[in-house]
Formats: structure tokens, C-alpha cells, sequence
């Protein structure tokens, strides 16, 4: 179940950033940042249950950095 639950966040961070590449979703949309947002914050949580410290670091800089963007985005 974890697994399937991993490859769900990745592939919401692989649509935002193939959405993106295709110009179909720009950065400054909320959908592109609520993709990054809730797909880091799934792996961030897979990687610190199996104490991935480089993969939690990373997913979790990925979500934080997510954030004011999407309130950004959400303001305007």
C-alpha cells in the first residue's frame, strides 16, 4: 500500500512539471503548486517512515518551498 501511496505523490510532481514543460500549466497557477505541495509532502512522509534522511530532505525542502508560491497564487 505504501508503495502505491509513494508512486501517487511522485506522479503528481511528475504532472505539475510535465504540465509545465508542455505549457499547459504555468507555475504561478495554484493547481501546479498544490501538486507539488501535497506530492512532496506524501513522499516526504514514505521517506521519513523508512529513514530515507536524503529523500525526507529533500521532499521536505520541495513542500516548504511549495508553500508561498501557492499563497501567492492564491492571493491574486
Amino acid at each position: 500500500m505504501e508503495q502505491t501511496i509513494s508512486i501517487v505523490g511522485a506522479l503528481m510532481i511528475l504532472a505539475a512539471y510535465g504540465a509545465n514543460q508542455l505549457g499547459w500549466l504555468g507555475p504561478s497557477r495554484p493547481l501546479y503548486n498544490v501538486l507539488n505541495l501535497v506530492g512532496a509532502a506524501i513522499l516526504a512522509t514514505i521517506a521519513w517512515r523508512g529513514s530515507q534522511w536524503g529523500f525526507l530532505l529533500m521532499e521536505s525542502v520541495w513542500t516548504v518551498i511549495s508553500i508561498p508560491p501557492l499563497i501567492r497564487s492564491l492571493r491574486a
